[in-house]
């Protein structure tokens, strides 16, 4: 196919070529303007309990994981209690979170699906505050929390630590190292299921809050994000731009990083 006739392609109905280059009659889109007051997407309180026990489920449900579990804890509650708009959500693209975002151990993805579930209803600037309260909050709790009571998965205590982090790969390995549990164990998958359920609650809280209008962020900024300027700061400030600094050793996969911790910042 020609550069022409590729470019006629990409322009599709109304795209003109223009000095060699696409210039489409399309419109420009459209962002929505007002996030809460739209007649469809109305935030509704939930319940914190029983969110909790949507998140510790929906973490197990077909294996949709953590991401999956947090956002129904939220929406799910709407949709099983207000019908549509709610219900008619596709639910299931959210698996896409699980384990740090399809495998690749980046954000918690607990985090992911509950400020996923602020986006349907808040836009940027009123959603921010919401955000960092949750993540600041998770950078300092030790997890996991909540013990179901009924229809456990794993029926045993399970030991706790502080992530420091937002990170999944971070979150996971730290907890490892601290309690001597393989990351690749259905002791850390459980763990995972009930600090699932925690995200759950603690994002309710703030939405509940927020919809009070009391919401009121009592979490300052952790010193645990220098950790990460440190290593990715700005430009020329950053060791790895420089090439004098390699992620390698902490992030060449969960097993392999289980006993670098012991010196991580």
């Amino acid at each position: 196919m020609s550069t022409i006739s590729r470019r006629q392609m990409i322009a599709g109905v109304g795209g003109v070529i223009v000095g060699g280059a696409v210039a489409s009659a399309l419109p420009a889109m459209a962002a929505p303007s007002n996030f809460a007051k739209t007649a469809e997407w109305v935030p509704h309180k939930v319940d914190p309990a029983i969110g909790e026990r949507f998140g510790y489920d929906g973490y197990y449900h077909k294996g949709y994981g953590c991401c999956y579990g947090a956002f129904y804890a939220i929406v799910g509650q709407m949709a099983e209690k207000h019908g549509a708009p709610y219900k008619d959500f596709p639910f299931h693209m959210m698996e896409v979170g699980k384990s740090g975002i399809s495998n690749w151990a980046t954000i918690c993805g607990a985090l992911l699906g509950a400020a996923s579930a602020f986006s349907l209803f808040y836009g940027r600037k009123e959603r921010k505050a919401m955000v960092d309260e949750l993540f600041r909050w998770y950078e300092q709790t030790a997890f996991p929390i909540y013990t179901p009571k009924t229809d456990i998965v794993v029926n045993k205590e399970i030991p706790t630590s502080v992530s420091n982090s937002v990170l999944c790969h971070v979150s996971v390995s730290r907890w490892s190292y601290t309690t001597g549990i393989p990351a690749k164990s259905k002791v850390r998958s459980e763990r995972c299921g009930r600090l699932t359920a925690d995200v759950s609650r603690k994002a309710i809280e703030i939405l509940n809050a927020k919809i009070d209008g009391k919401f009121e962020g009592l979490y300052g900024k952790q010193e645990s994000v220098k950790y990460c300027e440190s290593c990715h700061g700005k430009g020329k400030e950053s060791p790895i731009a420089k090439g004098k600094q390699d992620c390698t050793p902490c992030h060449s996969g969960s097993e392999a990083t289980e006993n670098k911790f012991k010196d991580h910042p």
